[in-house]
C-alpha cells in the first residue's frame, strides 16, 4: 500500500474540492441558524431577506453543495492513495473539469437564490417556478459530477487493466460503487430539469406535469441520502480500522454490503410519495418492500464494525464483555468524531423505519419530525465522519500534522455538535409528533391553542441551531489550523484485511452483472407506475411564484 507523500497536482484537486466543501457549510449554516431563529420567534429578518430564502440557500448548499464537493474530493484521494499513489493525468483532467463545471453552477444558483429568484426550497417542487438560471445552474453541478465520476472510474478501470486477476483495493471498489449509484440516480433529476423545468420556466411551454416531475425527483432522492452515507460507511469500514491499529474485519462482508446498498437504494423512491394521489398502492407497497432491504446490508455493517472493534480490542489484551471499549481511542478525534456518527445513525436509521411505513408515515409527513430525521442522518452521522476526515486528509494532503490542540478543539467542536443536534433534532421529532409542520416560517396561526403549545420546541430549535453554528465557527478556526500547523508527514490511513477473513468471490467485481440486476429491478419498480402517470398526465399546472 502506497504511503507516500500526495503528489502535489492530486492534492491540489483534492483540497480545492475540501476546503469549497466547508466553505459552503460556512454559508449555508449563516442561513439555517437565522431560519432557526426566526421559526423560533427570536429575531425579525431585515427588509429584503426573506425567511424561505434561508430555507432554500440552507438545503442546497447544504445538503447538496457542502456533501457533493466533500464526496468527490474524499473519493479522489482515495482512489490516488489506493491505486498506486497517484491518478491517472486523464482522471485529473476530468476532476478539474467537473469542479468548475460544479462551481459555475454552484454560484450561479447562489445568487439566484440571494435575488429571490428561486424561493423553491432544494426540493424544487412544481408548480412553485424558480428562474430558468437556478435550474441551469442545477443542472451543470449535476453534469460536472458526471465528469468527476467518469475521472474515478478511469483510474480505476486502469488500474484493473495493469493487475488482471486480481482484486481491486477495497476503497475504489467501494468508491465506484458509490459513483455509479450517483450517476444512475441523477439521471432522474436531470431528465426532469433539462426536459421539464427548463422549457417551462422560460415560457416556451405553458404547463408542467407535478406528479411526473415529482417522481423523477424521488428517483433521485433517496439514492442522494445513500449518496451521503456510504463515504461515511467508506471511512467507517477501511480507514477507522487503521487508525485504532485493527485490521478490517470482512473484505467480502464489506463489498457485499456496498453492492446491496447500490440495488436497493434506487428503486425506492416512492416510500417518499406515500401520501400522495396518482401512484398505485400497489407500486407504493413494492417500493416500500426494496426500501425495507436497505435494512440488511446497513446491519451487516453494524454487525462488521463492532467485530472489528472487539477483535482490535482482545488483540490488546481487553477482558470482560464490554472490556474492549476501553482501549479505544476515545481522545483521538479521528476516531471519537466518526464514532459518534455512526451511534447516532442508531436512531436515525430507526426514525427511516418509521418514514417508510405507511401508516405511520401518514402521521409524521410533512412535520418537523422528517426534518430531524435527516438532520440526524446527514447533518449528524454524515457530517461528524465527515469532520473526523478532515482532520487527518487535510494534514495528509498538505504535508503537516494534526497537533495535540486542535485535536483536543476538534473533540470538543464533535462534543458542541452533539450538544446543538440534541436540542434542535430532539425538538424537531418532539414538536413533529404534535403536528408542527415543517416549511413554514414563524407563526401562531392566530394563537391556535396547538401552536402556541408548540413554541417552547421552536425555541429550543434556535438554542441548538445556535449552537450547532458556534460548532461550525469552531471547525472554520480548526481548518485554519490545519493548513497552518507544522510541517511533517501525515498517513493516509488505509486499512488493511484480517489474515483470519474469507476470500473475496470474484462475482463482486462482475460489474455487468450488478448494473444488469439493478436496471432489470428499476425497470420493475417504475415502468407500469410511470408509464401510467405519462397516459394520464391531467392539464398539467401552470407556473406558480408565491414570494
Amino acid at each position: 500500500m502506497d504511503q507516500q507523500p500526495f503528489d502535489r497536482k492530486d492534492a491540489a484537486l483534492v483540497l480545492s474540492h475540501i476546503l469549497f466543501a466547508f466553505g459552503a457549510l460556512l454559508l449555508g449554516g449563516i442561513a439555517g441558524m437565522l431560519q432557526g431563529m426566526v421559526r423560533g420567534g427570536t429575531i425579525t429578518l431585515p427588509a429584503g431577506i426573506g425567511y424561505y430564502e434561508l430555507l432554500t440557500a440552507h438545503g442546497v448548499l447544504m445538503a447538496l453543495i457542502f456533501t457533493t464537493y466533500f464526496i468527490i474530493g474524499f473519493l479522489y484521494s482515495g482512489v490516488a492513495k489506493s491505486l498506486g499513489g497517484t491518478l491517472l493525468p486523464a482522471s485529473r483532467k476530468m476532476g478539474w473539469a467537473g469542479f468548475i463545471l460544479m462551481s459555475v453552477g454552484t454560484a450561479l444558483g447562489t445568487v439566484m437564490i440571494l435575488l429571490g429568484k428561486a424561493t423553491v426550497l432544494y426540493t424544487f417542487y412544481a408548480p412553485l417556478k424558480a428562474s430558468p438560471w437556478f435550474y441551469i445552474a442545477l443542472a451543470l453541478v449535476i453534469v460536472g459530477s458526471w465528469f468527476s465520476g467518469i475521472g474515478i472510474i478511469q483510474s480505476y478501470r486502469h488500474w484493473r487493466k495493469l493487475h488482471q486477476g486480481r482484486m481491486s483495493p477495497l476503497f475504489s471498489f467501494m468508491a465506484v460503487v458509490t459513483m455509479l449509484m450517483w450517476m444512475i440516480a441523477t439521471i432522474g433529476v436531470a431528465a426532469t430539469v433539462l426536459l421539464q423545468f427548463i422549457p417551462w420556466s422560460f415560457g416556451w411551454v405553458d404547463t408542467i406535469q407535478v406528479m411526473v416531475s415529482r417522481t423523477l425527483f424521488w428517483y433521485f432522492g433517496h439514492p442522494l441520502v445513500y449518496f451521503w452515507l456510504l463515504p461515511a460507511y467508506m471511512c467507517w469500514y477501511v480507514v477507522i480500522p487503521k487508525i485504532i491499529g485493527g485490521r478490517i474485519f470482512s473484505d467480502a462482508l464489506a463489498r457485499l454490503s456496498f453492492l446491496l446498498f447500490l440495488l436497493f437504494s434506487i428503486p425506492v423512491g416512492f416510500h417518499h410519495q406515500l401520501m400522495e394521489p396518482g401512484i398505485s398502492p400497489l407500486w407504493k407497497y413494492i417500493q416500500v418492500v426494496l426500501t425495507f432491504m436497505v435494512v440488511i446490508p446497513s446491519l451487516m455493517t453494524a454487525f462488521s464494525l463492532f467485530a472489528t472493534f472487539e477483535t482490535t480490542g482482545r488483540a490488546k489484551g481487553a477482558k470482560g464483555l464490554f472490556g474492549w471499549l476501553k482501549v479505544l481511542p476515545w481522545k483521538d478525534v479521528r476516531f471519537f468524531a466518526p464514532f459518534m456518527g455512526m451511534l447516532i445513525f442508531i436512531p436515525a436509521g430507526a426514525g427511516g423505519i418509521i418514514n417508510a411505513s405507511n401508516q405511520m408515515n401518514a402521521v409524521v409527513h410533512n412535520t418537523l419530525w422528517v426534518t430531524g430525521h435527516f438532520h440526524l442522518t446527514v447533518a449528524s452521522s454524515v457530517a461528524l465522519t465527515f469532520f473526523g476526515i478532515a482532520y487527518w486528509l487535510i494534514p495528509a494532503l498538505t504535508n503537516r500534522v494534526l497537533t495535540p490542540a486542535v485535536n483536543r478543539l476538534g473533540i470538543i467542536q464533535t462534543i458542541i455538535w452533539m450538544v446543538g443536534m440534541f436540542f434542535m433534532s430532539g425538538s424537531m421529532h418532539t414538536v413533529g409528533l404534535l403536528g408542527s409542520p415543517r416549511r413554514t416560517a414563524y407563526t401562531t396561526y392566530q394563537d391556535h391553542t396547538d401552536a402556541v403549545l408548540w413554541m417552547p420546541y421552536h425555541v429550543a430549535m434556535a438554542i441548538g441551531g445556535i449552537i450547532l453554528f458556534a460548532g461550525v465557527l469552531l471547525l472554520m478556526f480548526n481548518i485554519v489550523c490545519l493548513l497552518r500547523a507544522p510541517k511533517g508527514y501525515t498517513e493516509y490511513p488505509l486499512g488493511e484485511t484480517a489474515e483470519t477473513a474469507e476470500p473475496t468471490p470474484k462475482l463482486f467485481e462482475r460489474w455487468g452483472v450488478w448494473v444488469g440486476v439493478l436496471v432489470v429491478l428499476i425497470l420493475f419498480a417504475y415502468t407500469i407506475p410511470f408509464t401510467e402517470m405519462l397516459n394520464n398526465t391531467g392539464p398539467g399546472s401552470k407556473p406558480w411564484v408565491t414570494w
